[in-house]
C-alpha cells in the first residue's frame, strides 16, 4: 500500500487549543527549537502554549536513542506526552548522533557507517511504535566524496527499502524529507524515490519549497499532498536554507495554510526553528500567535 493510498493521519473530533477556530489545522514545536530545556519541561512549555503536538528530534539530550534504559525512558516519554494530551511524530536529523565529529554523518549513502544510520533509523521506528508517533521523519544525507551519484541513488534506494519493510511490518509511517543540500533535495527527487520505494510518505518543510522550488509552496503542497504524513513549518529565501521565524523570510503564509486545508491534510504542522532555541519559549509564543493568525 502506498502513502497515497493509505491517507493521511486522521484528526482528532474535535478542536485542540493549538488549533485555529475555523481550521482543521493542528499546529506542533520542534523539540531541536527547546535544546537548552530537559525534554519534560520543553514538553510542557509547548504544552502550555497551546500546541497539539511536537516533533521530537532523537538526540543526546532529548532521549537519546542510544543511551541506557531506552525502553524504560521511551515509556517515560509516553508517560509525560499523555499527561499534556501532545501528539507526536520522530525526526531523526540530529547533528551529532552517530558521529560526534561529523555532522548528519553517516548517512544511507556512506560507503562505511551506512548499517549505523540504518540502526538508528529502525529505532526511531520502534520508539514510534511506542509512543504512538504519527510518522518518522529522515532524509537521504549529502553525497559522499568519491561516490558517483548513480552509486548514492542505488545506495538511497537499498537503504529505503530496508527501513520501509521495518516501518510497515511495525505500523509506522515513514515521511521522506527533501532537505536542500542532499542527494534528494526537491519535490521532484522524491517522487522518484517514491515510484521505487513503497510504502514512502513524504515530510514536507515548508521553508524549503521557497527555498529550492520553482512553483510558488501552496502549489507545492498541492502537487504533495497525495503523499504527505508530516509538515514542518517555518520562514526562509530563496535560495538560502536558513529556518526563520515566521515574518522574517519571504514565505507567504496564508495560502500555504489554506493549500494545506484544502488538501485535508490532518497531520502535525510543526514548528521548525532549530536555531532558536536560546528564546525557545519566546518564539514558541510568538509562533503561534502567527500561525493561527495566519491561518484565521
Amino acid at each position: 500500500m502506498t502513502a497515497a493510498e493509505a491517507g493521511p493521519v486522521e484528526s482528532p473530533a474535535e478542536a485542540g487549543p493549538g488549533e485555529s477556530e475555523g481550521t482543521s489545522l493542528r499546529f506542533g514545536y520542534g523539540t531541536n527549537g527547546f535544546a537548552n530545556h530537559r525534554l519534560s519541561e520543553a514538553l510542557a512549555v509547548i504544552a502550555e502554549l497551546g500546541y497539539v503536538g511536537v516533533a521530537l528530534t532523537l538526540d543526546h539530550n532529548h532521549l537519546d536513542p542510544f543511551g541506557p534504559d531506552l525502553p524504560a525512558r521511551t515509556a517515560e516519554v509516553a508517560r509525560v506526552l499523555a499527561r499534556y494530551d501532545l501528539a507526536v511524530v520522530i525526526e531523526t536529523g540530529g547533528r551529532y548522533v552517530l558521529d560526534p565529529r561529523r555532522k548528519h554523518e553517516p548517512t544511507l549513502l556512506h560507503t562505511d557507517g551506512a548499517e549505523r544510520r540504518i540502526a538508528l533509523l529502525q529505532r526511531a521506528v520502534d520508539i514510534a511504535a511506542v509512543l504512538g508517533a504519527e510518522a518518522v521523519s529522515f532524509w537521504s544525507g549529502t553525497l559522499p566524496p568519491g561516490v558517483s551519484p548513480d552509486v548514492g541513488w542505488s545506495r538511497l534506494v537499498a537503504g529505503c527499502a530496508e527501513i520501509a519493510t521495518y516501518a510497515e511490518a511495525r505500523q509506522v509511517p515513514l515521511g521522506f524529507e527533501p532537505e536542500p543540500g542532499m542527494l534528494v533535495d526537491d519535490l521532484a527527487g522524491y517522487l522518484k524515490l517514491q515510484a521505487e520505494v513503497q510504502p514512502l510518505g513524504l515530510t514536507l518543510d515548508i521553508g524549503h519549497l521557497r527555498c529550492n522550488e520553482m512553483m510558488p509552496p501552496s502549489e507545492c503542497v498541492a502537487l504533495a499532498a497525495p503523499y504527505l504524513v508530516n509538515v514542518q513549518i517555518d520562514d526562509m529565501r530563496r535560495g538560502v536554507h536558513e529556518h526563520l521565524e515566521f515574518g522574517t523570510g519571504e514565505v507567504d503564509f496564508p495560502p500555504v495554510l489554506r493549500a494545506l486545508r484544502d488538501a485535508g491534510y490532518a497531520g502535525l504542522v510543526a514548528v521548525e526553528l532549530p536555531r532558536h532555541s536560546h528564546a525557545a519559549p519566546v518564539v514558541a509564543q510568538q509562533s503561534i500567535d502567527f500561525l493561527r493568525a495566519a491561518a484565521s
